[in-house]
């Protein structure tokens, strides 16, 4: 079975923005909503976003940056990373939520998808923002991956009900050891949560354009990311 893809609006509480879809051709799919890096829907967010309709999912990747500029999107260098961080400075958290929330239902709305389940799946900056939207909108599940400044938001730990998923890299200059250690204590009583180190991971290890990929724990960590999804999704 082949995918579709095209590029659909979502109308926000604050503005219109677009959002990337692919599917399977025919039939209803679970949904996932794919949350950005800082680099925008670029080619590979866009990528994984494909990669979850192969594995049988409706997924929608929302341009949550628009606010600043419509379709941002950059590469790796590190003339890119100092653009992009200067754009996420300028993105409100809860109104990416509330985008989230926007996206989530014109997904829920889609011939191609089943309205009753819809996990969320980020990246980066796009992890925190998965861990932000499973405190206050409770999808389906969500798997956070190597989310920064998670820790200063474990105020809403205590607001997750839903099956959670964390992954994270133990080399990982940007998100240390102890922030993860602070999640892991902030969840010890939370059944419904798991979280995943791997120990040659850095930041970004699941992004193939990044210097810091790592293609074992990249592969274990989709692998487990699939198990989960397909356990609460289909």
């Amino acid at each position: 079975m082949g995918i579709s893809t095209q590029m659909v609006k979502v109308p926000g509480p604050k503005g219109e923005f677009d959002a990337y879809l692919a599917a399977p051709q025919g039939g209803q799919s679970p949904g996932v909503v794919v949350i950005q890096e800082i680099f925008g829907i670029n080619p590979h967010i866009r990528s994984v976003t494909d990669r979850f309709a192969e594995a049988g999912y409706a997924a929608i990747a929302p341009d949550l940056f628009w606010p600043h500029k419509h379709h941002f999107e950059t590469g790796y260098t590190p003339q890119d990373i100092e653009v992009a961080r200067g754009v996420m400075g300028k993105i409100s958290l809860d109104d990416a939520v509330k985008d989230v929330e926007a996206t989530m239902g014109v997904l829920k709305g889609r011939k191609e998808a089943n309205p009753r389940k819809v996990g969320v799946v980020g990246f980066c900056w796009g992890g925190l923002m998965t861990y932000l939207v499973s405190a206050r909108l409770h999808p389906t599940c969500a798997a956070p991956y190597y989310g920064g400044r998670i820790a200063q938001f474990l105020g809403e730990a205590g607001k997750v009900n839903t099956p959670v998923m964390f992954h994270f890299g133990e080399k990982d200059a940007s998100i240390p050891m102890d922030q993860v250690e602070q999640i892991k204590q902030a969840f010890k009583n939370n059944k419904n949560v798991t979280i995943h180190t791997y120990p040659e991971a850095q930041h970004g290890f699941h992004c193939d354009e990044r210097g810091s990929y790592h293609a074992a724990s990249s592969k274990l960590a989709w692998e487990r990311t699939q198990a989960f999804f397909s356990k609460h999704l289909k």
